[in-house]
């Protein structure tokens, strides 16, 4: 049964094949055997869940995802149970505000597992955490999950939950997925309402669903996509219906590969997993073309160094200030020197990303629909490869990591993490498909086809 898509389970519910209570147990059965040594969850609420799931057994369908089990990444405010966001201080982050994704999930009949397991403060790109145990990657122990979304990646891929939230500020959704070898996406900025979700950073902050499939995926945004008036940022655009084109040929689709920047020093195995990704997308009809790209690097050092650490510093202050002897030096490391940038070094940074964007969106997608490349540099590291030097190392370690991700999240651009294969050590690899603007129904098209070709996600990890 865990092994079933949001999909098929919901069929099987609404068909009364299978009830709420029997999956929600199924699944709860299995974060017990397994999560002691993944560490997925920060909390498993599951006398909730059971409730919830007998509730729904009696009543008459709900929505598409009526008896569905999720998990949310431990930002994300559900009313009646704590948020640490990755923490040891959870009265921080008290919320009067359930997340809006989450409510609008539960309205659609999903069940709530639990809280999942976080980079502190959602600043890592790999997913360790002092305070409630470093997330395990599923495909091999002892290896990172990437984060900082790192429960939710590691959750759904050791099918501990059907689907999961995740945020992404740098990466942070598609990172774990590619570690992890699920589907992450990062929506177009103001696609998906962050009301309710503890911030990082107001300008380059997007929720998203991680789940086993494309399709699940689209289910699932379909779900929490749409204006909301707690967000000043969400976007008034129409919701289309992301399952109704999934399956039209991608045949004509132009498909761009970049020649520089996304294919500089990758790891070998992760050069060669996405060419072939790209190989394959061709023989199903799409139009590779390569193609130079704007260089992202001056827009991340000018951007990104300078906006999202003074928006994190200023959101994060309070802690900060009073209790900095309880954050991970490398999160400390990240988190003060915002306190120093300057308003006028944050308004130029503001209008050079500005000015970037409309760049980058005028010279790629008017030769492209789609821009594809890695989504990791490499096969995802051990804990100890990745914790291990000073602090300094692990800071810099952490931003060659996420390098492929930052980018596109200050374009604000939607970009799905699909899985593309496995080392020779058995861990995934993941590529990017980039779309434009609020065209999450191409790349989510692309992928699904790509998806199907390819059957990765048939895998799965050698737990039991």
């Amino acid at each position: 049964m865990t092994d079933w898509t949001i999909g098929s389970l919901a069929e099987a519910i609404k068909a009364k094949k299978l009830s709420p209570i029997e999956v929600v147990r199924e699944y709860l059965d299995r974060i017990a055997r397994l999560d002691s040594k993944l560490r997925a969850f920060i909390l498993v609420d599951a006398e909730g869940a059971l409730a919830r799931a007998r509730a729904l057994e009696k009543e008459p369908p709900r929505g598409p995802l009526h008896g569905i089990p999720l998990a949310y990444k431990d930002l994300c405010a559900v009313r009646g149970l704590p948020t640490s966001c990755g923490t040891r201080t959870p009265d921080y982050f008290l919320s009067e505000r359930e997340c809006t994704a989450v409510t609008r999930l539960s309205q659609a009949g999903a069940v709530t597992l639990g809280k999942l397991n976080m980079s502190e403060l959602a600043m890592g790109p790999f997913g360790d955490n002092a305070h409630h145990g470093d997330a395990q990657n599923p495909w091999r122990l002892g290896h990172i999950t990437g984060g900082s979304s790192s429960g939710s990646g590691g959750a759904v891929a050791a099918r501990l939950c059907a689907g999961a939230l995740g945020s992404d500020t740098g990466g942070s959704i598609r990172l774990p997925a590619a570690a992890c070898g699920i589907v992450g996406l990062k929506a177009t900025y103001g696609r998906v309402s962050r009301a309710g979700a503890m911030p990082l950073s107001w300008s380059y902050d997007h929720l998203g669903p991680m789940t086993l499939t494309v399709r699940d995926c689209a289910i699932l945004l379909g779900v929490i996509a749409g204006h909301d008036p707690a967000d000043a940022t969400s976007s008034r655009r129409r919701v289309p219906d992301y399952t109704a084109a999934l399956d039209e040929p991608v045949r004509g689709l132009r498909v761009g590969v970049p020649e520089n920047y996304y294919f500089d020093g990758l790891h070998v195995e992760v050069d060669a997993a996405v060419r072939a990704a790209v190989a394959a997308l061709s023989e199903l009809g799409a139009r590779v073309e390569p193609l130079s790209v704007p260089d992202p690097e001056p827009m991340v050092a000018a951007c990104n160094n300078v906006m999202v650490r003074a928006e994190s510093a200023a959101i994060h202050s309070r802690i900060l200030k009073e209790r900095p002897g309880e954050l991970q030096p490398a999160v400390l490391a990240r988190l003060a020197p915002g306190l120093q940038v300057s308003a006028y070094d944050y308004i130029q940074a503001s209008r050079l990303r500005a000015r970037f964007t409309r760049e980058f969106i005028a010279e790629v997608f008017s030769r492209v629909d789609v821009l594809i490349a890695p989504t990791i540099p490499e096969p995802a590291p051990s804990l100890a490869d990745a914790k291990s030097g000073t602090v300094d190392d692990v800071v810099r370690r952490m931003g060659r990591f996420s390098r492929l991700t930052r980018t596109i999240s200050t374009l604000g651009l939607p970009a799905l993490s699909v899985p593309c294969g496995f080392s020779t050590g058995g861990l995934p690899i993941g590529i990017q498909l980039i779309g434009r603007p609020f065209d999450e129904a191409s790349i989510f098209r692309l992928g699904h086809a790509y998806e199907q070709a390819a059957g990765w996600y048939a895998r799965r990890p050698p737990l039991e």
